[in-house]
């Protein structure tokens, strides 16, 4: 097997999260939580196009048969903005979905479609100093296509890597500073998730950082961003094994999806986060693997009525 290539794709962002491969049109969007924006990168031009939203953006998806228009995390509401991908041109449409009132300070983090466009989206505590958070403050929420909110799980620090594989009918997430992955039995019938158990563990493999986002490939192994280890991990979870550590130049690795013409790209977000120590270019770039010799499935978009 030969060593996969990795390239900077984009200029470095200064918290680059949420990668989203849209497979109609070719294109990675993703959002930069502290620049405030929103991303869209085009591999086919090479063309990255941003604009500004009022707060902090955590993930972005798009609506299901509504051409440019998009859900966004915006600190503790889901959004519908419109946006054609040019520069400085998005526009907000409505609000969706308000969650966490009882804690205020509260933001949501990772989000993603399940199987059934339904949106899962998870939240944190406040980060009141750098990487430190109010902890057990966070929750994993399902917001159907109604609208309706659902809370799925509580006492949460740091909502992250949703990720589901049908055949086995299997939900993975990770709380960050559990260090862990779990797995839920999944029904994509109601969308529900039950009988959570740890599947891998950092400290089972000597493993330094923590769990950022994840996607699954077609035969079912994970891969992780793993915050603060420079790398991407490859993880069977039905046997917990580590199958593959992936180097990234850039100390903190935040999220991952497959995208290209064939899925077999992984793309690879990052940050450039001054917690003491300056990160420096490419830190903050979003990186693309070729020859993985895996793919991924089509990301789903957001069903909304």
């Amino acid at each position: 097997m030969m060593a996969p290539q990795l390239q900077a794709v984009t200029e470095p962002v200064w918290l680059g999260e949420g990668p989203h491969w849209d497979h109609n049109e070719q294109a990675l969007y993703f959002v930069s939580i502290f620049d405030e924006t929103i991303h869209k990168y085009v591999p086919e031009t090479g063309k990255h196009t941003r604009s500004k939203l009022d707060g902090k953006p955590t993930f972005i998806i798009p609506i299901e048969g509504k051409k440019h228009h998009f859900v966004v995390g915006l600190d503790r509401l889901v959004v519908e903005i419109q946006w054609t991908g040019e520069d400085q041109t998005a526009r907000l449409v409505r609000t969706v979905a308000e969650v966490d009132q009882d804690n205020p300070n509260n933001r949501f983090n990772d989000a993603k479609a399940d199987p059934r466009g339904r949106l899962f989206a998870g939240t944190m505590g406040h980060e009141y100093e750098p990487g430190k958070f109010d902890l057990k403050k966070g929750s994993l929420y399902r917001i159907d296509p109604d609208g309706s909110v659902h809370r799925l799980e509580s006492n949460i620090d740091i909502s992250n890597g949703l990720c589901w594989d049908l055949q086995r009918s299997a939900f993975y997430f990770a709380d960050s500073f559990e260090y862990t992955i779990r797995r839920y039995d999944y029904d994509v019938e109601t969308g529900s998730i039950a009988n959570a158990k740890t599947v891998f563990k950092y400290s089972d493999h000597g493993l330094e950082g923590i769990v950022d986002g994840m996607t699954i490939d077609t035969d079912g192994n994970l891969w992780v961003a793993n915050f603060d280890g420079r790398q991407v991990l490859k993880i069977d979870p039905r046997g917990g094994k580590l199958l593959q550590k992936i180097p990234i130049p850039a100390l903190q690795v935040t999220s991952v999806t497959f995208g290209g013409p064939d899925l077999d790209q992984l793309y690879v977000t990052s940050a450039s986060m001054n917690r003491g120590e300056e990160q420096l270019p490419p830190c903050g770039s979003t990186f693309r693997l070729d020859g993985l010799e895996v793919k991924g499935h089509p990301n789903v978009n957001v069903r909304l009525q």
